[in-house]
């Protein structure tokens, strides 16, 4: 079978959603089929842009392909759903979520201008009229499903994919230090964990893998309150960086706000070591079981903190946890064999 895999991505910039589509063909590749990745570039600004790229996604006509029309194609973002195409199968990392449960947010100290306002209401239509077509509707996570069927009133159900170095991760014993690695953005809350650290008594540290957009806020937040002996910024890791800073962690932390899905909590769970994430998350409450395979606090600095300190007074008991985030990984079938057969159905 041929596969057509529709997405969209923002030059420069990889991430989970690059990683998904690339294990996706991977595991087509895998399974028999032939498969390519099809993308547009992304802009998040100005309205115009956006509107663009709808424009070009509500032509783009995948029947008119030079060399071969796909037997299937799967999409993946917006506004790559708006494509025309043959069997086309709905399988959504997540919408344009500015317009949607970040729209207060981002508008907490500016009220949006009328263009912003249309845009919201062009984007809405697009995806009612877009995604509402599809005969089956998945999602990468039960997050995405559910903010799917609050704003558009569009049902779907959530198939979960393994990390990229799910076969790599592995345990060590536990070092004094708390993981999190992740872009440095907004979003994935880094400040949460760097202002806990200010109240945690027991002597660990926490290691904070990765680049972004808020490095400098978070030198800056670190050297503020003189952290800088119990926080890190790590900075870029390799994969085997990665692996072993995950394996000899003592617990790993991962409280984005309100994330669509979020690798970090499926590779610590493979790595054996509890997970401390937020009661508003998001994608990390569908593994993470409260006192069982980690902790699901409050997101302040103060109630993370308590349950850092929890998971160093008893080594044993955090171990335990560990142990049981993994078994309840393989307990999941999360995979990509499960991945195809569900989407290709």
């Amino acid at each position: 079978m041929r596969i057509a895999i529709a997405t969209v991505q923002v030059p420069f910039m990889a991430g989970g959603a690059e990683l998904l589509a690339n294990g996706l063909r991977e595991a087509c590749a895998q399974a028999g089929h032939q498969a390519d990745i099809i993308t547009h570039p992304f802009r998040f600004a100005p309205p115009s842009e956006i509107r663009r790229s709808m424009a070009i996604w509500r032509s783009e006509d995948f029947a008119q392909l030079t060399g071969y029309t796909p037997d299937a194609t799967i999409c993946l973002k917006f506004p790559a759903y708006g494509v025309i195409a043959p069997n086309k199968i709905l399988w959504l990392l997540h919408q344009h979520r500015a317009v949607y449960d970040l729209w207060d947010a981002l508008h907490r100290e500016a009220k949006p201008g009328a263009d912003e306002i249309a845009l919201r209401e062009e984007i809405r239509h697009f995806d009612d009229e877009a995604l509402g077509a599809f005969a089956t509707r998945h999602t990468i996570a039960a997050n995405v499903s559910r903010r799917l069927q609050h704003y558009n009133g569009i049902a779907s159900a959530p198939v979960y994919n393994p990390p990229a170095l799910a076969s790599r991760l592995y345990t060590l014993p536990a070092d004094d230090y708390i993981f999190f690695p992740s872009r440095l953005e907004e979003l994935k809350r880094q400040a949460l964990l760097i202002e806990a650290m200010r109240h945690v008594r027991a002597p660990v540290v926490a290691l904070l893998g990765g680049t972004g957009g808020r490095q400098r806020h978070y030198e800056s937040l670190i050297a503020r309150h003189g952290l800088g002996d119990r926080v890190r910024l790590l900075g870029p890791l390799t994969d085997d960086e990665l692996l072993a800073f995950y394996a000899a962690s003592l617990a790993v932390f991962y409280g984005p706000q309100d994330e669509d899905y979020g690798y970090v909590t499926l590779e610590a769970m493979l790595a054996a070591k509890p997970v401390i994430t937020c009661t508003d998350s998001g994608g990390p409450l569908e593994f993470v079981v409260d006192g069982e395979t980690g902790f699901v606090a409050a997101p302040e600095p103060a109630a993370i903190a308590a349950a850092i300190d929890r998971l160093h007074a008893d080594k044993a008991r955090a171990r335990a946890m560990g142990d049981a985030g993994r078994s309840r990984y393989h307990s999941l079938d999360i995979s990509w064999n499960r991945v195809l057969a569900t989407l290709l159905a």
